[in-house]
């Protein structure tokens, strides 16, 4: 049978309340625990953020540390209509005049015209070549060739383009359709003069060149046979650049000097001037992306390592000997002489100005006239001296010592490590207080418990022995 449990019944005591007191002051070193955890944590989730900062650095000095970041050009024209012109690290400085006497096409034929997109034309065999035409187009030497079969039954207009594009015959096919009707048209995939093609047909209707049915579709100049119309003619561009005669197969000219790469746009009447000069645009922003990643590196650490007087409140890392050596570190690098160049060996001298509070600030006359001598702002930077660290550039160092601090077993790894390990251990030491205040509390239940019970019985007997008293002073 079920009984019913109610502490403190019979003895008149509180005892739910003296047992939560009692457990309350044994779990005190329980909640130490777990704010310390809560400040591990804390830690752990700062040097999370401090990684990617110096991850961040690491990858803004090695841009810096590269040659073509330094080797960065840009292009101008005096018509852009004419030609787009893109520069490489391995583009010059100079001047360039370039004239287009053609731009580069693909073939493209036409049929006749048909009332609509479902006329049907015929039935056979089409064969499609790809090569080059003779300049009068009176010879043809052909590549690649595909054979499509094409029905029975007849097909139309739009079913011979759908069979066209799917064969991989280097053409794409379209229908054409405007007030007069319909055409089915032919273009190579490709521009240049090698890329020209040739049709011949096996036309059910037993004639191959009569213009009736699939051999309609036929097209070679080379046999007299013209019944598919040419509308372009496959041609390479050429052009005269610095007075040199070029050719290409496209209109898109990739390092056709000193890394420049041009893309036609249109025949040109006069010569076009194309001037290409160093990018100082391109290496300021790489150097402002280094200036924006040290300088948040060196506010993170400084505000997560401080103690705010005012507040009396401790930053998570306030004290903490690896973010401060890390913080310190930076600073040197950053100050540090380089013999790379024979000209700067400071980065002071090229204005990076380092402030009271660590930070760089940019002085901009300094930065402007040492970007006039690049080559030696590469070395001061980028340098790279495997035998004579005082030779390398100050990118170059800072680089290295970050991959080494996030590295696999860096200050920042083996901090990290620590700090996990102390995690480990405080959440080990909180699951045996917890084991021990609930055998405590078990305890203090069990103890309470009988001591109701005995002070119920006791109350009982007290009052039957009053009782008996009471009724014997009434007798006498």
């Amino acid at each position: 049978m079920a009984t019913i449990s109610s502490p403190g019944i019979g003895s008149g005591l509180d005892i739910n309340s003296i047992v939560s007191q009692l457990v309350a002051v044994e779990r005190t070193p329980l909640n130490k625990l777990k704010t310390a955890a809560s400040d591990l944590q804390s830690k752990l989730s700062t040097y999370g953020q401090i990684k990617a900062a110096i991850s961040n650095l690491r990858d803004a000095a090695n841009v810096l540390s590269k040659s073509e970041t330094w080797g960065q050009t840009s292009a101008t024209t005096t018509d852009s209509s004419s030609v787009a012109v893109m520069t490489s690290a391995s583009s010059s400085t100079g001047t360039y005049s370039l004239e287009i006497q053609r731009l580069a096409t693909a073939q493209a034929n036409s049929t006749v015209v048909y009332p609509s997109a479902d006329s049907l034309v015929g039935e056979g065999t089409l064969v499609i070549e790809k090569g080059t035409w003779s300049t009068d187009q009176s010879s043809f030497t052909a590549g690649s060739s595909v054979s499509i079969p094409v029905g029975p039954p007849a097909q139309s207009l739009a079913q011979l383009r759908d069979k066209i594009n799917a064969s991989g015959a280097g053409l794409v096919a379209s229908v054409l359709t405007d007030a007069s009707g319909s055409r089915l048209v032919f273009k190579a995939s490709a521009t240049g003069a090698a890329n020209g093609f040739r049709v011949s047909v096996n036309d059910s209707d037993g004639n191959n060149r009569d213009g009736v049915g699939l051999s309609a579709l036929a097209f070679d100049p080379s046999a007299g046979i013209l019944t598919m119309a040419q509308a372009i003619s496959a041609a390479n561009a050429a052009a005269t650049l610095n007075g040199l005669s070029i050719s290409s197969a496209s209109n898109s000219l990739d390092g056709v000097m000193d890394g420049l790469s041009l893309t036609l746009g249109k025949v040109t009447t006069a010569p076009v001037q194309i001037t290409t000069s160093q990018n100082n645009t391109g290496i300021r922003k790489s150097l402002d992306d280094f200036v924006t990643a040290y300088n948040s590196l060196n506010t993170m650490l400084a505000d997560q390592t401080k103690y705010d007087a005012t507040s009396k409140k401790s930053s998570s890392l306030q004290g903490d000997s690896t973010a401060i050596a890390i913080r310190s570190q930076m600073r040197n690098l950053l100050a540090g002489t380089s013999g790379a160049s024979s000209t700067f060996s400071r980065l002071s001298e090229v204005g990076f100005d380092v402030q009271q509070n660590g930070s760089i600030k940019i002085n901009e006359t300094k930065l402007n006239a040492g970007l006039t001598n690049v080559t030696e702002m590469r070395k001061l930077f980028g340098n790279i001296d495997t035998t004579t660290a005082s030779n390398e550039g100050i990118a170059t160092r800072i680089r290295r010592t970050a991959e080494k601090l996030v590295g696999f077993e860096g200050a920042i790894s083996n901090r990290t490590d620590g700090l996990r390990k102390l995690v480990d251990r405080n959440t080990d030491k909180q699951s045996a207080l917890e084991d021990r205040v609930a055998m405590y509390e078990k305890r203090l239940r069990q103890q309470y418990t009988a001591l109701d019970a005995k002070m119920g019985e006791l109350n009982g007997l007290q009052g039957y022995v009053t009782q008996q008293f009471s009724q014997n002073s009434n007798n006498n």
